[in-house]
């Protein structure tokens, strides 16, 4: 009769092949799990990287409006931008600078930049304290109205019905219905006009007016002086209005700003465009 095998001796491999199994299954999921935390930990890191990169383009004291910052995001990192700004980071250490850090990038704090229907084109930022504010022409209330300013006002108030010159040059209410104020340079140096001229400043609203150019239809381009002539001789004047004249100065202005009638130029071509007519009178 055969020997009779212990009942221990049924169940011995199952539960050897059991432990096994257990013991490697667990070892696949740790490993599992290890990668996952080093997925995460790498998003994590480059997710700072960025954080970090995007802070030093966009500090909270030079804030740009985000739609500008999308459209000029190319230009933000490159080597010419980097240089002006350290540029003027340096020359704030030495000596007064206009405008104040945080109203540099003003004239994209207004209005989204593809709402843009007027583009006014200035020189570099007036270099009297208090004056400059980041929008070209104007100067904050207060401030007595420089001469340029009171010969635009002149003309409006002989081109647009109803228009009355007011007691500041404050044109932020323009700005706020899609005028761009645009300075080809963005800042300078207290009492020293064109100080920060060829500095970098003009390759970035260079890129600015080619932008606006580019990727819109139906803007209205008010290009005064031979300065003005010369940026914006790239603009398609197929796709928008380019509007010249002599600098609104009171050394020119008698030569043909005067009776230029721009401003209800630019009003009639907006509404032929299908805009709404900008309120000249809304400051």
């Amino acid at each position: 009769m055969p020997s009779q095998k212990k009942i221990s001796t049924f169940f011995s491999p199952k539960t050897t092949n059991k432990r096994k199994t257990t013991t490697t299954n667990e070892t696949s999921k740790k490993l599992k799990a290890d990668k996952e935390n080093i997925n995460i930990t790498e998003t994590q890191r480059l997710k700072r990287t960025n954080t970090t990169k995007q802070v030093c383009l966009d500090t909270p004291k030079n804030k740009m409006g985000p739609s500008w910052r999308i459209a000029l995001q190319a230009e933000l990192t490159k080597p010419y931008y980097i240089k002006v700004t350290d540029f003027v980071k340096s020359e704030r250490t030495k000596h007064k600078v206009y405008p104040p850090e945080q109203q540099v990038f003003a004239w994209t704090q207004h209005c989204k930049i593809e709402d843009i229907k007027v583009v006014i084109l200035g020189q570099d930022p007036y270099h009297g304290p208090g004056q400059a504010h980041g929008l070209c022409f104007s100067v904050q209330k207060g401030i007595r109205t420089p001469p340029s300013l009171k010969n635009m006002f002149k003309e409006l108030e002989s081109d647009v019905e109803g228009f009355n010159t007011p007691d500041h040059g404050d044109l932020t209410g323009w700005a706020d219905q899609g005028v761009l104020l645009l300075n080809a340079v963005l800042t300078v140096r207290d009492g020293e006009p064109n100080s920060h001229k060829d500095k970098g400043w003009e390759e970035l609203t260079d890129s600015v007016i080619s932008w606006i150019s580019t990727n819109l239809n139906g803007v209205v381009f008010m290009l005064w002086g031979s300065y003005a002539h010369k940026k914006g001789a790239k603009i398609d004047q197929q796709r928008h209005l380019v509007l010249k004249a002599v600098h609104p100065s009171p050394l020119s202005a008698h030569r043909g700003y005067f009776g230029c009638k721009h401003f209800s130029k630019a009003n009639k071509y907006l509404k032929k465009q299908g805009k709404s007519e900008i309120e000249w009178n809304d400051l």
